[in-house]
This record gives structure tokens, sequence and C-alpha cells, in this order.
């Protein structure tokens, strides 16, 4: 199944900030789509309540991406990238 994987505009912005790249966050989330799918993959990812309920947190040392996914039609978006402490 062929996932479609979107990035907000403060998601680039953060990107273009710090040495990461898209492939890395592609990366991670694919793992974590992985994680959902009931493979064994080292992903450290939490469903969020409150404001973001409905995105799910996936962190990467000390850094946070928050993420929507839509399992009917098979999409991912990148809300918000940023270190912990700042993204929630």
């Amino acid at each position: 199944m062929k996932w479609k994987i979107s990035f907000s505009a403060s998601s680039l912005e953060f990107i273009g900030k710090e040495k990461i790249t898209e492939e890395d966050v592609v990366g991670v989330v694919k793992k974590t789509i992985l994680k959902f799918q009931g493979e064994d993959s080292n992903v450290d990812v939490k469903k969020l309540r409150g404001k973001w309920t409905g995105f799910y947190r996936i962190r990467i040392g000390k850094l946070r991406i928050i993420s929507e996914f839509n399992f009917d039609n098979p999409s991912a978006f990148i809300e918000k990238i940023d270190w912990r402490g700042k993204v929630y």
C-alpha cells in the first residue's frame, strides 16, 4: 500500500533551519507506519490527547514530530517538527 506523506509549512521551515532533511523525516514516518501495521520497528510513537487529539508524537532523541495518520486513505500529514519542550 502506497502512503502519501505531506508536510505543513511550519515543519518545512524547521527542516530548512536545522540539519535534517525531508528524507530523514520520511524514513522515520515510514518506520512508524510499519509499526502500526504490526511489524517490529524501533520507533517511539505515542497517541496524543487534549489539544492534539487525533495526532501522534514520534520521538527521536530530543526531536519531536507531530503527525496525523489517515488509515482509510493511506496518508500522513506532518503538522509540526521541533525540539522537545517547544513542540507542544
